[in-house]
């Protein structure tokens, strides 16, 4: 399978959605609706870059099983 196929929807997908998920939390933080002084909101701030990061790792992972596969 060629890069199209494999690799750019991958790359459009946590590209595009990392841009809003960043936009995301930029307007959170700017809004006070989540202070990073407080441990509770330090705590969230964490998970929720550690999901992205964690589910973007095993998408990719596993396009990467896939294609060594073939």
């Amino acid at each position: 399978m060629d890069f199209a196929r494999t690799w750019l929807p991958f790359l459009y997908l946590y590209g595009v959605g990392g841009i809003a998920f960043i936009l995301g939390m930029i307007l959170i933080l700017k809004s006070k609706a989540l202070r990073t002084t407080y441990d509770r909101h330090k705590k969230w701030v964490f998970v929720l870059l550690y999901g992205f990061l964690f589910y973007a790792g095993i998408h990719a992972l596993f396009i990467y099983l896939a294609i060594g596969s073939q």
